[in-house]
């Protein structure tokens, strides 16, 4: 079960902030039952990309011995 302050995975690409399939997120929220989540995607730097409402479908957790990679955004 995926909890408030949780670090997630995000699952597909998300072109409108140029978030890629992978990108890591906070969740910042968690709606009732788990419908949804408020998470939050920053750079290295600490500056806040995007917080997007996203579904179970849209995020998961860390997969055992998966590892963390930097990208530079695109988008400014």
């Amino acid at each position: 079960m995926i909890r408030e302050l949780d670090t997630v995975v995000l699952s597909h690409d998300i072109e409108k902030y140029d978030l890629k399939s992978g990108d890591i997120g906070a969740v910042v929220h968690v709606y009732k039952n788990n419908m949804a989540y408020e998470v939050e995607f920053i750079t290295g730097e600490g500056e806040t990309i995007a917080v997007l409402t996203l579904t179970p479908d849209d995020v998961r957790f860390m997969r055992e011995r998966e590892i963390l990679h930097v990208r530079e955004l695109a988008l400014v």
